[in-house]
């Protein structure tokens, strides 16, 4: 995100500053600084708040130590200063509170690192270290050139046919199998169980994009996901439910063009009534993931899903997969007579495996990685495997079922006799 306002002649920026609130600070770090070649005039005294006001009329510096010994709410001051530091600052917070969820919280809003007060030099040397390694390693974007970008919507056709679990699945196995740099974008803003699959705290990175959307940038997005592993990050939300969803849908457009450049793959756990709302949500997604059960109800959306994807996004590639697959005898629906009715095979049946359900959710780990062996995860790796290696320009897939999926009368005569069917068992 960038500042406000930036005086002419910028175009450099520091190496290093510091905002800190007392002298037994500024003469830990002085000696520090320079001995690694630092200007020993940028440590300044002021903390948190100077260093916003200083900030908001110049350039943010490469790596930056702030105090927040005189904040009165860090988390919010941290923002604050996100505000009006230039993309690419490592921040580095040091304080006296000793709160392992404020610090998860004040790392989770983009900070590299927070310190517990008073310093110890060496603890400042490691930090000043590690924020060195990560403004001189390579960025994704210089790695990425040779495995374009693979985005991939999972829709449920009903609401509980499990479509966030899946989602959740799909990303860890591309992320860990298939050792893709993943995004998964939960859009359920109220509701939503991407970072409760993950064992995560949300964050408010979701809700501050909606409710800003010029603030999306590279630098957002850094700050924003929350980290699961080395390779998957999250970005979800629990907005409270006495507020309403306002806005245009920019705001997830811009978050999937930013995550487009930050990260090889995106897992979009997508709500089926945003495709109503923000269709455009589906313009640059290569791969749908449509999850339904086999009953009656699933089955009039998915042929109503099948047709919308064929008008609104043609080149998408989708993959139909039948969640929570019980035995013949307890299904509503027979496959055949589901598949007879959709007019197209289902291409991955996930079993029903309640214990896993129940293990994966004590754990707090998705159902891909708390069992990895079982048949319940292995049509999961099959799409892990399909959606790691999309491409940006791979053909349009055969449209051959799709064109059938958009003839509504013929399917859903199909529907119709399955009804009669099933009414004169």
């Amino acid at each position: 995100m960038n500042a406000p306002w930036k005086p002419a002649g910028v175009g450099s920026r520091d190496p290093f500053a510091a905002y800190v609130c007392d002298d037994t600070t500024v003469d830990t770090i002085r000696p520090i600084a320079n001995d690694l070649g630092w200007s020993i005039d940028k440590v300044h005294k002021g903390g948190l708040r100077n260093a916003i006001q200083s900030l908001s009329v110049s350039a943010s510096p490469m790596i930056l130590f702030v105090d927040l010994a005189e904040s009165g709410d860090p988390l919010n001051d941290i923002n604050a200063l996100a505000e009006v530091c230039e993309p690419g600052t490592v921040v580095i917070a040091a304080g006296q509170v000793n709160d392992v969820r404020l610090y998860r919280d004040l790392v989770a809003s983009g900070i590299q690192d927070y310190l517990l007060k008073p310093l110890h030099p060496d603890m400042l040397r490691e930090a000043f270290g590690h924020a060195q390694s990560m403004l001189n390693a390579p960025k994704l974007a210089d790695v990425m050139v040779d495995r374009p970008h693979a985005a991939t919507a999972v829709i449920g056709a009903r609401g509980g046919v499990g479509a966030s679990t899946i989602a959740a699945a799909i990303a860890w196995l591309v992320a860990e199998r298939e050792k893709r740099s993943t995004a998964l974008l939960d859009l359920d803003i109220h509701f939503g169980t991407g970072a409760l699959a993950l064992d995560l705290e949300p964050g408010r990175g979701l809700t501050d994009a909606i409710e800003n959307p010029s603030r999306i940038d590279g630098l957002f997005i850094e700050r924003a996901m929350v980290k699961a592993t080395d390779n998957l990050s999250v970005l979800s939300a629990e907005a409270p439910i006495n507020t309403p969803l306002m806005t245009d849908g920019a705001a997830f457009y811009q978050l999937q063009e930013e995550m487009r450049s930050a990260f090889e793959c995106t897992i979009v756990d997508l709500p089926r009534g945003m495709l109503v709302q923000y269709p455009h949500l589906m313009a640059d997604v290569q791969s749908t993931v449509v999850v339904t059960e086999l009953t009656l109800a699933a089955a009039r959306d998915t042929i109503r899903l099948l047709s919308w994807l064929k008008t609104h996004a043609p080149g998408t590639n989708v993959t139909v997969v039948a969640n929570r697959m019980h035995p013949s005898s307890q299904l509503e629906i027979s496959r055949k007579d589901f598949e007879a009715s959709i007019e197209r095979k289902i291409d991955h049946a996930v079993p029903f495996d309640q214990k896993l359900l129940t293990q994966s959710a004590k754990l707090g780990k998705t159902i891909a990685e708390a069992g990895k062996n079982s048949k319940t995860v292995a049509p999961l790796v099959a799409v892990a495997q399909a959606v790691a290696n999309l491409t940006d320009d791979m053909p349009t897939p055969d449209r051959a079922q799709g064109d059938r999926a958009a003839k509504g009368a013929s399917l859903f005569s199909g529907l119709s006799s399955l009804v009669t069917k099933r009414a004169t068992k």
